[in-house]
């Protein structure tokens, strides 16, 4: 596994990571057991970079991930968030964002976050202040570097200016190819690297996509519109001519979609999750599958606009 260099301050990880939302909430029941194998799995395969949230089980994964890495801490980098409330609205307020970067520090086992992001912009708190207290927990030898997630170029440009800004991480694949185009130029511009998470289109990528009926009433997947009964046959008709181009190539559709993003810029690097180590270790070989342009044009004209229906209800 080769690694990639995000920001300018010298954040180095494995070119493709590990998320970890899916082990604590989201995508229906959870073993722990296998989850930790997973994570273990991911490490011994060359992973180094694990991404994981307060608000994913509210602690719990924090908790999970971090039981799985403490035998190998110093070997990985850990990247948590803050910013949401359990009613799913924003606060970065001061206050909130220290009881929250204190308990993650607990619920974690550890006693420096690698990576601590904004989860989202809060419309209430200007980001320089967010930024501005990120930072005091960088001074206190608490965190190493600073990332944001689900900014914008205005966000991000106000936000490296009281602090560097090592990584933004967004949702990025195959079925959702443009959002973050207009903000790729400015991480270019300021020297900040980008992670990738839902790389594989929160399963649609995955090789084994069902339809909504299939899914618990909580799952994610019933509010997101690529699983609209009048988008679903046409997704899985661009998923079935994706994984016969994979095929072609010796792949697997998640490791064409992974390799697709590792093609599309050297600063990018994709978290796919999951709980099965099998699957782990499927995903991490995509590191291996290099593209030619001619590659590239193909899965565009297979794909051109990414997925029907977008990646919102």
């Amino acid at each position: 596994m080769h690694t990639r260099t995000l920001g300018t301050q010298g954040l180095t990880v494995s070119e493709i990571g590990y998320g970890a939302m899916g082990t604590a909430t989201g995508y229906g029941p959870a073993d722990d057991t296998q989850s930790i194998a997973a994570i273990r799995a991911a490490h011994e395969l060359g992973v180094t970079h694990f991404d994981t949230a307060e608000m994913y089980g509210w602690g719990e994964g924090e908790k999970l991930l971090g039981h799985a890495l403490a035998p190998i801490r110093d070997e990985v980098t850990i990247a948590t968030k803050f910013g949401l409330t359990k009613t799913w609205a924003t606060d970065s307020r001061p206050e909130h964002i220290r009881e929250v970067v204190d308990n993650s520090l607990v619920n974690l086992g550890i006693d420096v976050i690698d990576v601590l992001y904004q989860h989202v912009p809060d419309p209430n708190t200007p980001v320089e202040e967010v930024v501005g207290v990120m930072k005091e927990f960088v001074d206190a030898g608490k965190v190493k570097y600073l990332g944001l997630s689900n900014a914008g170029e205005d966000v991000v440009r106000r936000a490296h200016a009281v602090h560097p800004i090592s990584v933004l991480q967004h949702e990025y694949s195959l079925f959702a190819p443009h959002d973050v185009a207009p903000v790729l130029p400015v991480l270019e511009e300021l020297g900040i690297g980008f992670v990738a998470y839902s790389p594989l289109a929160r399963g649609f990528l995955g090789g084994a996509v069902q339809s909504r009926e299939n899914y618990a009433a909580d799952d994610f997947r019933q509010s997101i519109g690529w699983w609209k009964p009048e988008n679903f046959d046409a997704n899985t008709a661009i998923v079935g001519k994706l994984a016969e181009f994979a095929a072609g190539k010796g792949a697997t559709l998640p490791q064409l979609a992974l390799a697709w993003l590792l093609a599309s810029k050297p600063y990018i690097v994709p978290i796919p999750g999951s709980r099965n180590a099998a699957r782990v270790a499927q995903n991490t070989a995509a590191a291996d599958l290099h593209l030619t342009p001619a590659d590239l044009d193909r899965i565009t004209e297979i794909a051109p606009t990414g997925g029907v229906g977008g990646r919102r209800s």
